[in-house]
């Protein structure tokens, strides 16, 4: 296969098919969204056949626990990606949008309307689930998608595209809208973050590694988080149950996943009440603990923190944990190690807490909550394409509006400039 010419023919038909979906209505979006749903559902058995492939060389090929994980599709996760379908179709289409519609002196209206980007790039690994809630979120903010996922879930995101095919060809659009590459040849990559006459945008979701080849590679622009470093404050005006729940859930609900919880922080005053707790419930779930000083003290089945643990995601059940004096300790801290994906604080602080949110410079900052909320989906996008710890276009889990641009937009009768 001449991957060059293979590349350039998918670029050309999403381009045609980006024009088209560009201007399709949301009642016609919708419906393809539904009837994705309905072919993923009739078709349950077949995906899960088809991960359970890639599951099996998977194994054979030593891939870790973490990256299992990723690729299993379990009937409660197909289930979650047909949910994630019906919520993007329920939700508001941005594309056509106007806001900020005004009046200036000369008598002209000016405002901004929200269109979609054009074809999106999305490369990403392991995460079968991906493919789907890609596919949605392009579909339903106007833009046509070339979707790479990895050689280790080639059987399931194919499974699923099929889904993806019909529904399209039920609802009468053009089926490029949503192209998977059917090739694991790495020089793909290289040829879709290049492709400028073809892609407006490339959504990198994988390893720090892929993220770290495209940033550098790529001639378009790029939405990506390289690491999700994420941090828990627990300050010395906590609740302590809600402080070890939070604790316990931000760690050990998923450890193979950006909004899982890597650095715990401490106030110095609280910490002979809450981390022998705490440490007790997370030895006897496996974890490791990686402490400073002061932490060591308290515990003794923690091993001395490293400076580069606290520069590290671990994405396994390990963590790091540092006694700190006061909010202003950890936050400085924060504001050092932080990757900018998820930080929260655990505080009956009013005060503090706006503080917190204000001053602690991440795409979600939360109160009171676990980082795993740090999801498209539990914000009520539907679903995400990504998460963004960059500051331009796009911050935070994309949704539809992350999909879209503004232009402007001017409406005179007959007005001339003086």
């Amino acid at each position: 296969m001449d991957i060059k010419s293979y590349m350039q023919d998918l670029g050309l038909q999403a381009r045609k098919a980006a024009q088209i979906i560009s201007r399709t209505d949301s009642v016609k979006k919708n419906d393809a969204l539904l009837k994705i749903a309905d072919f993923i559902n009739s078709n349950q058995a077949f995906i899960i056949s088809e991960n359970k492939k890639d599951l099996d060389v998977g194994k054979q090929n030593g891939l870790d626990l973490a990256s299992l994980d990723r690729l299993t599709l379990t009937p409660v996760a197909i289930n979650s990606m047909i949910e994630g379908l019906k919520q993007v179709a329920a939700l508001p289409d941005p594309v056509g949008e106007i806001s900020d519609l005004c009046y200036r002196p000369s008598g002209i209206q000016v405002g901004q309307m929200r269109v979609p980007l054009g074809v999106i790039g999305i490369i990403y690994e392991s995460r079968p689930n991906v493919t789907i809630d890609a596919a949605a979120l392009c579909l339903k903010s106007g833009n046509a998608c070339i979707l790479r996922g990895g050689s280790e879930a080639i059987h399931s995101n194919l499974a699923i595209a099929s889904c993806i095919t019909k529904g399209l060809e039920e609802t009468g659009l053009p089926v490029e809208t949503v192209q998977i590459v059917a090739t694991s040849d790495r020089s793909a990559v290289g040829e879709l973050i290049t492709m400028k006459k073809y892609v407006d945008i490339i959504v990198p979701r994988g390893g720090k590694s892929l993220i770290e080849r495209i940033s550098k590679e790529a001639t378009i622009p790029v939405i990506k988080h390289l690491d999700g470093i994420c941090h828990v404050y627990i300050d010395d005006k906590a609740d302590l149950d809600k402080a070890i729940n939070i604790a316990v859930n931000a760690k050990t609900h998923r450890y193979g996943v950006c909004n899982a919880m890597e650095t715990l922080l401490v106030a110095e005053s609280i910490a002979t009440k809450v981390l022998p707790l705490l440490s007790d419930i997370y030895l006897k779930k496996g974890v490791e603990l990686r402490g400073c000083l002061k932490t060591c003290s308290l515990i003794t089945q923690c091993s001395r923190a490293t400076e580069e643990d606290w520069q590290t995601e671990y994405l396994a059940p390990i963590l790091s944990i540092k006694i700190v004096r006061d909010m202003d300790e950890a936050m400085a801290h924060i504001n050092k190690y932080s990757s900018s994906h998820t930080e929260a604080i655990v505080t009956e602080d009013y005060t503090r807490a706006r503080r917190f949110l204000r001053e602690v410079d991440s795409s979600s900052v939360m109160v009171n909550a676990s980082t795993r909320f740090a999801d498209g989906f539990e914000y009520g996008l539907g679903a995400e394409i990504g998460i963004s710890t960059d500051k331009l276009h796009a911050r935070g889990p994309v949704g539809l509006k992350g999909l879209t641009s503004l232009k402007y937009i001017v409406l005179g009768d007959g007005h001339i400039r003086q």
